[in-house]
């Protein structure tokens, strides 16, 4: 059983939430100006957890014909049959209770909203079929987690979260669009949407770059409108660097390096705005 659970979450990289809990958390530590109560803390985390794992099993579910074909994802444990279909739903659904009991337990506006957020991240898995703005899809289905750590808290929505939501979505578009340049010559011939395949890798890179100028617009704006000091914008800075660094790592004609630029790089800057942004707040706005 510890090996078949450590499947499963080998299969949702339920690692990769890194890259969304922090955001969630800033949210909420900006609203309490603070930390929130440690019950609230809980229930967030229960909630991220659950709408990721409903999110990632889907598409792993949805995507089953299209992974089994990419040499890429062919190793994948729904392909290799390792996780039946059947069982990988039952988590889905066993995710989806735990999500919305989390949000029935925060408050009443974070559980009106909870059916349509858990539509927003269910879409995605379907937005490569018709469109090559999925990335974006993706983007505001990640980027919801600060208005959403925020609405836990506070029962309502602000500028300021919904600033730093839009950074998140700039910026988890930006590198998912870098990400797909792996599958561009897949996605070009199965009939799938990208814009790496779209427009080609070299574009797409452009593209990226223009996506992540937009998000650290909006993280700096996010820093003005909270009233943020000094400690915010130093990580403001930091990650800038890290932003210039990805594009030193991994260009148009060499990919290889795309699990240190993707990976460690992004779960860096989840990591440094998180922390920046509650020193700031604790330091004093």
């Amino acid at each position: 059983m510890p090996g078949k659970i450590q499947v499963f979450l080998e299969m949702i990289k339920f690692q990769h939430t890194i890259f969304a809990l922090p955001f969630a958390f800033v949210g909420a530590f900006l609203a309490a100006d603070g930390v929130p109560p440690l019950r609230t803390c809980l229930w967030i985390l229960l909630a991220m957890a659950g709408a990721r794992t409903v999110a990632m099993g889907v598409n792993r579910i949805v995507d089953l014909g299209f992974d089994s074909e990419n040499p890429r994802t062919k190793d994948r444990p729904l392909v290799t049959g390792v996780i039946k279909k059947k069982e990988a739903w039952i988590m889905v659904v066993a995710a989806a209770v735990v999500y919305f009991v989390a949000s029935f337990n925060l408050t009443p506006l974070a559980f009106k909203l909870s059916p349509l957020i858990l539509a927003i991240l269910v879409f995605y898995s379907y937005t490569k079929r018709f469109t090559a703005l999925c990335h974006l899809f993706l983007g505001l289905g990640i980027g919801i987690a600060p208005t959403a750590g925020w609405i836990a808290v506070k029962d309502s929505i602000g500028l300021v979260p919904i600033l730093l939501s839009m950074g998140v979505m700039f910026w988890i578009a930006g590198f998912d669009v870098l990400y797909a340049c792996q599958d561009a010559e897949f996605d070009s011939r199965r009939g799938l949407h990208s814009i790496p395949a779209s427009v080609g890798v070299p574009r797409a890179f452009l593209i990226s770059s223009l996506f992540h100028l937009v998000a650290f617009a909006a993280f700096m704006a996010t820093g003005f409108a909270a009233g943020l000091n000094w400690a915010y914008f130093l990580g403001m800075a930091v990650t800038f660097v890290l932003l210039i660094i990805q594009r030193r790592v991994i260009t148009p004609q060499d990919l290889s390096r795309m699990n240190i630029a993707f990976f460690r790089l992004n779960a860096a800057i989840s990591i440094i705005l998180f922390v920046s942004t509650s020193c700031s707040i604790f330091l004093g706005r």
